[in-house]
């Protein structure tokens, strides 16, 4: 694989864009896999957070990181515990990272579903899973598992 995709910045535009969103998804409004995700920070222990897109199959919901090992991934990894919100509700869930085989086809489903990330993977919803699973570790891919 190549360096060919961009580097994600989270600069002003992005920054815009995730305000917006976020507004929308706690208003309850927008497309329907977006969420707030909320993580504690692992060395502040402040509650950090962000606008995503889960995928939601037939074996379950999954978080997943288009930009690689961003802040939201490292807390997720530390903590083990993330919370979703969309309008009123919230809910509390385990997060269970897969390696790359597991990984793999959610991925493509989420390139699939998600146009807006698609430059940041050398892959796309077309390629085999094995290509998939190769890109695997470079975009973090999590189970989410409801508490209690």
């Amino acid at each position: 694989m190549g360096t060919t995709t961009p580097h994600y910045r989270l600069g002003p535009a992005r920054r815009f864009a995730n305000r917006f969103m976020a507004g929308l998804v706690k208003a309850g409004l927008g497309p329907r896999h977006d969420y707030l995700l909320t993580t504690r920070g692992r060395r502040s222990g402040l509650e950090r957070t962000t606008p995503v897109t889960l995928v939601e199959a037939a074996d379950g919901r999954f978080l997943v990181a288009p930009y690689g090992a961003v802040s939201w991934v490292h807390n997720a990894r530390a903590g083990g515990r993330v919370t979703l919100r969309r309008g009123r509700r919230a809910e509390t869930c385990t997060a269970v990272e897969l390696g790359p085989q597991e990984a793999a086809p959610v991925l493509r489903q989420y390139l699939a579903e998600v146009a807006i990330v698609r430059p940041f993977f050398e892959v796309s919803a077309d390629s085999t899973l094995e290509e998939v699973a190769a890109e695997a570790p470079r975009h973090p891919v999590f189970r989410l598992e409801p508490e209690g």
